[in-house]
C-alpha cells in the first residue's frame, strides 16, 4: 500500500453494485487496506462470516453504517428502535469496527418541534452509550445537510452534533465530520476545532457537492472532484486538531453504481490522491 493510501477507506455504499468479497477483491487491486461497511449487506452476508472475511483480508473495518433513528415519541416505536441500536453495536463488535456511524432521525409524523426530537436523541444516547462502550464501540453521530432535517435527521449542524455528543464521556460518544454535509456551513472550521479538541472526531467522510442537484437527492453525492468541496482545506482544518485516523470516500450515486465496481474504486483512489491529499 502507498503511503499516500494508507489513510484512504473505501465505504461499500460507494461501491454497492459489489458483494463483500469483490470488495475486498478490489481494494486488494487497488492497495487499499480500509473499509466502511453498512448494515444490511454485512447482515445478509452474514456479521461473524463478514468480520471474518476482512480479517483474512487484512482489511481494517473503519466504521460500520448505521444506527441511530432516534426521535419517535410512541414507547414501542422508541423501544424498536433502542433493541435495533443494540444490535446494530452487537454488529459493529462483529466486524472488528471501533465506531457505528449515527443518523440520528427525522420528525415524527405530525412532530414540528426540532429542540423536543434532539432531546429524544440525547435520552436514548443516554442509554446506548454505555452499552456501546461495554462493547468497545464509540458512536458517531453525523450531521446531515439541513435539507434532511425534517425526515431524516434534526441534527444538522456540526455545532448541533457536539451539543449531543458533549454530553457522555469522549471515549463513548463523538461525531462525523462529513464534508458533503458540512461544507456550507461558515461554522465548521470552529467546530471541527471543537470536535478535536474533545477527542470527538470520531470519523471523517468525503463526498463532492454537485450542482444542478440529481432528482434523487439522497442518492445525489458527486465524486471527488465533480462539485464545489474543498477538501484539502477541511483536511487541514481536521488534521490541525492531531486527528490522524482513516479518511472514508462515502458517495450515494446511481451512475457509479452502474459501473464496474473494481474501476471505481481505482478511480476514487485516484481523485483522493488528486483532490484531497
Amino acid at each position: 500500500m502507498s503511503t499516500e493510501l494508507s489513510r484512504l477507506s473505501i465505504n461499500q455504499e460507494t461501491v454497492r453494485q459489489l458483494s463483500l468479497p469483490e470488495l475486498v477483491e478490489g481494494c486488494a487491486k487497488a492497495g487499499i487496506g480500509q473499509v466502511g461497511l453498512w448494515r444490511a449487506p454485512v447482515q445478509e452476508y452474514g456479521v461473524e462470516r463478514a468480520g471474518q472475511l476482512m480479517k483474512d483480508a487484512g482489511l481494517t473495518v473503519t466504521s460500520l453504517c448505521r444506527g441511530g433513528f432516534l426521535t419517535a415519541t410512541d414507547p414501542a416505536e422508541r423501544a424498536r428502535a433502542l433493541d435495533d441500536n443494540r444490535a446494530a453495536v452487537d454488529e459493529a463488535a462483529g466486524v472488528n469496527t471501533d465506531t457505528l456511524v449515527l443518523v440520528s432521525g427525522g420528525l415524527p409524523e405530525g412532530e414540528k418541534d426540532l429542540y423536543a426530537a434532539r432531546e429524544r436523541i440525547a435520552d436514548a444516547l443516554g442509554e446506548l452509550a454505555p452499552y456501546a462502550y461495554e462493547r468497545g464501540i464509540r458512536l458517531a453521530i453525523e450531521p446531515l445537510h439541513p435539507m434532511f432535517a425534517s425526515d431524516r435527521c434534526v441534527v444538522s449542524t456540526l455545532s448541533q452534533a457536539l451539543d449531543l455528543a458533549e454530553r457522555f464521556p469522549a471515549e463513548q460518544v463523538g461525531v462525523v465530520v462529513d464534508a458533503y454535509h458540512i461544507w456550507w456551513d461558515d461554522q465548521v472550521p470552529a467546530q471541527i476545532a471543537r470536535a478535536g479538541a474533545g477527542g470527538r472526531i470520531h470519523s471523517f467522510q468525503l463526498a463532492d457537492w454537485i450542482t444542478p442537484l440529481p432528482a434523487g437527492v439522497l442518492v445525489g453525492r458527486g465524486q471527488l472532484g465533480d462539485g464545489c468541496v474543498d477538501f484539502r482545506t477541511m483536511r487541514r482544518q481536521v488534521e490541525a486538531t492531531g486527528f490522524d485516523g482513516p479518511i472514508e470516500v462515502e458517495i450515494f450515486n446511481e451512475e457509479l453504481w452502474a459501473r464496474d465496481g473494481a474501476e471505481v474504486i481505482g478511480e476514487v483512489a485516484a481523485r483522493y490522491l488528486e483532490h484531497a491529499c
